[in-house]
């Protein structure tokens, strides 16, 4: 069942081509489905693929148990399509894999555009904190799902 706050995700949502924006998706349930290695590197590869064909370009994400945080340059698509494709490709592949029976995503994301003079670095920090913030990891360096273009 949709949610009934989903429809406010989308208010006011403009996709522009170069701008920086800072995706959230979170998992059905928030199930910790990327607890899992294999299924953590399945969201990888496909947030590697949406780069691959020039949909974006990720400064900096990572792959929590239950959610992804995903900073981006958008390019020539929408931010709707970015999203699509990447939940359903890597829906799809975790399902045919048979380590996930159910939907794997919540329906919709947050988005974030961010200003130009925002610290893009410091948001790419605060992303890769995410693991030692939740007690996962006692050192950035040690959770393995993460990435930025400035390491």
């Amino acid at each position: 069942m949709p949610s009934p706050k989903g429809c406010l995700l989308r208010r006011g949502r403009y996709s522009e081509s170069g701008r920086l924006y800072l995706l959230t998706t979170a998992t059905q349930q928030r199930r910790p489905l990327f607890l899992d290695f294999q299924h953590a590197r399945t969201a990888i590869r496909h947030l590697r693929l949406a780069e691959q064909e020039n949909s974006c370009q990720s400064l900096a994400w990572v792959v929590m148990p239950d959610h992804v945080h995903w900073l981006i340059e958008l390019k020539d698509v929408t931010l709707s399509t970015l999203m699509r494709r990447f939940k359903a490709r890597s829906s799809h592949v975790l399902r045919k894999a048979g380590g996930v029976s159910a939907p794997v995503w919540q329906a919709g994301y947050h988005d974030r555009a961010l200003r130009r003079e925002e610290d893009v670095v410091r948001v790419a920090r605060y992303i890769i904190a995410n693991p030692l913030r939740a007690g996962l990891v006692d050192k950035v360096g040690d959770y393995p799902h993460w990435d930025a273009v400035w390491v």
